[in-house]
């Protein structure tokens, strides 16, 4: 595969190989769109980071409706299609979060016009549970809206989950290689995909965006986004 690095992230920061002066400046949120969230920049574990939170009201209550996927989501508006998506991520639970509360946090891509895009996520928690039908589900790919983790998993289970060895509280590495309809997760940097998706449900000409998205009783930290499109 072959990469075009005009669009790179790198600690918030926008760097183009033939323009040096374009990562001379520091990041601005106003470079990210902002999905039903907040996001500020702050100092993680002692570096620069991304902040990204959704609102009280916004946690979804099982009492009143279906825990689902959502879009909460904090997006950089690139024509991406091909190509190679890096960030290192992190996440906390919020003070009193649910008790179906995971830390979850990941990355989606070809975020198109319609807010459709496919997305590989992390369940922290889930990875150190006393449980092993929840440890299987650290990861999940989905594809917003149609194809969420409820639907998956009772149409093809087992198919778009995984187990990886994850937790909250630390930075994570997390990789996504994208080609045609296959898609790629290695996480904190090793030589073996930790989930591959076979057939991506919106299919090889799906194109757009790229972002960082969270979901109920998380508070996520990003850094280190970086994007790499395949000519």
């Amino acid at each position: 595969m072959h990469l075009n690095d005009s669009i790179t992230w790198f600690d918030g920061r926008l760097f183009a190989p033939d323009s040096p002066s374009t990562g001379s400046h520091g990041p601005s949120i106003e470079d990210f769109r902002l999905s039903g969230v907040a996001l500020l920049e702050t100092t993680y574990q002692g570096v620069q980071a991304f902040q990204m939170t959704m609102p009280t009201e916004a946690i979804q209550d099982p009492q009143r409706e279906t825990l689902t996927d959502r879009d909460f989501m904090a997006w950089l508006p690139v024509d991406f299609s091909d190509g190679v998506i890096d960030v290192e991520v992190a996440s906390e639970l919020v003070p009193n979060a649910p008790g179906y509360a995971r830390g979850f946090i990941g990355l989606t891509f070809r975020i198109n016009e319609n807010g459709r895009f496919e997305s590989i996520y992390l369940r922290p928690t889930n990875s150190t549970a006393d449980d092993q039908v929840r440890r299987n589900h650290s990861i999940q790919y989905v594809a917003y809206p149609d194809y969420r983790f409820d639907r998956l998993r009772r149409e093809e289970p087992e198919k778009y989950e995984s187990y990886a060895e994850l937790d909250l509280g630390r930075w994570i590495h997390m990789r996504i290689v994208v080609a045609g309809a296959r898609a790629e997760l290695y996480l904190d940097g090793k030589a073996r995909p930790a989930l591959i998706v076979n057939d991506l449900k919106f299919g090889v000409n799906q194109r757009g965006g790229v972002g960082v998205w969270l979901e109920s009783g998380t508070i996520a930290y990003f850094r280190n986004l970086r994007i790499s499109s395949a000519r």
